[in-house]
């Protein structure tokens, strides 16, 4: 394919992945041009979308692929006694701790684990 073809083809598929995106914002995407615009058995035409198990938004490129975009947001600052889940069908986001995945993490005031600390603090700690 000469490069203006794969240029129109990159423009294509990035409008794609950008118009389909539904309420969430995508946060990462990939292009896979060997994949089969099929998900679950169901076949898709170009520009249809679908969301994986993964919770990825997959729009079909027909015949150049598909790309997909991830649609859960991740929260990236929270306490190191903590980890994030996310549900695979509903893609809930919900941050649990990490000793016990059962209870909810709920960083604040009164919930503050030493291995967490401020900057002020971990700069006392060093210094």
């Amino acid at each position: 394919m000469e490069l203006a073809g794969v240029n129109w083809v990159l423009t294509v598929a990035g409008f794609l992945l950008w118009t389909s995106g539904g309420s969430a914002a995508p946060m990462e995407c990939h292009f896979n041009s060997r994949a089969l615009c099929v998900f679950e058995g169901r076949h898709y035409s170009l520009g249809e979308t679908w969301m994986d198990n993964a919770c990825m938004q997959c729009t079909c490129l027909h015949p150049f692929g598909v790309g997909c975009c991830e649609t859960v947001h991740r929260p990236v600052d929270f306490p190191a006694w903590c980890e994030l889940r996310v549900e695979p069908v509903t893609c809930k986001v919900t941050l649990v701790q990490t000793a016990d995945p059962r209870l909810p993490c709920s960083p604040g005031e009164n919930n503050k684990d030493p291995s967490h600390g401020s900057l002020e603090l971990q700069q006392q700690l060093e210094g």
